[in-house]
C-alpha cells in the first residue's frame, strides 16, 4: 500500500474506535503493525493526537445542567481569568472570543442551585466586568469530532 494519506486514515480510524489495536488498524489499512505504530507515534509527537480519553456522558452521572457563561473582562486580566476557568472543576470548555464578550465558558452542574453557587464564586473577580449565563435546554450535539478528508 502507498502511505499517501495514511496519517489521515489512521486519525479517522482512531476517531471511529480509539481503542483499536495496532494489529487491527494495520489490517484495516493494509500496512504493518510497525508502520501503524511509527505513524501514531509521529502523530502524537507532532501534537496532532493529543491523547486518548473516554467520552463521558455527564448527564447520566447526575450533571443535568449545562451552562454557557459569557464574560467581559479587563484586557490585561484575560489570561488570569481564563487560567482560573480552565482549572475550575466543572468547566469543560473555555474560549477566548471576539465580539461582545471576551470569554465563553461551558460548565456542567448537578442542578441550577449548584450552577448558581459555582458561577457566583467565579464572578467575585473584580476584573470580570459583565457576565451572561445561558442554561442549555436540549443538547443536540456535543463533543463531536469530524473525519478528515483525504
Amino acid at each position: 500500500m502507498t502511505y499517501e494519506n495514511l496519517d489521515k486514515k489512521l486519525v479517522n480510524a482512531l476517531l471511529e474506535d480509539g481503542r483499536a489495536s495496532l494489529r487491527s488498524l494495520g489490517e484495516d489499512l493494509d500496512v504493518s503493525v510497525t508502520t501503524v505504530s511509527n505513524h501514531i507515534s509521529d502523530l502524537e509527537d507532532d501534537g496532532i493526537i493529543e491523547g486518548y480519553t473516554p467520552v463521558v456522558n455527564y448527564g447520566k452521572l447526575g450533571y443535568d445542567v449545562t451552562a454557557i457563561i459569557q464574560m467581559k473582562v479587563e484586557g490585561s486580566s484575560l489570561p488570569d481569568i481564563t487560567d482560573d476557568l480552565r482549572e475550575h472543576k466543572h468547566m469543560v470548555s473555555v474560549y477566548e472570543v471576539t465580539g461582545d464578550h471576551d470569554i465563553i465558558a461551558v460548565g456542567k452542574f448537578t442542578d441550577t442551585d449548584h450552577m448558581n453557587e459555582q458561577i457566583k464564586e467565579l464572578l467575585v473577580d473584580p476584573e470580570i466586568k459583565e457576565s451572561n449565563t445561558s442554561v442549555v435546554l436540549n443538547t443536540v450535539a456535543e463533543n463531536e469530532q469530524f473525519e478528515l478528508d483525504y
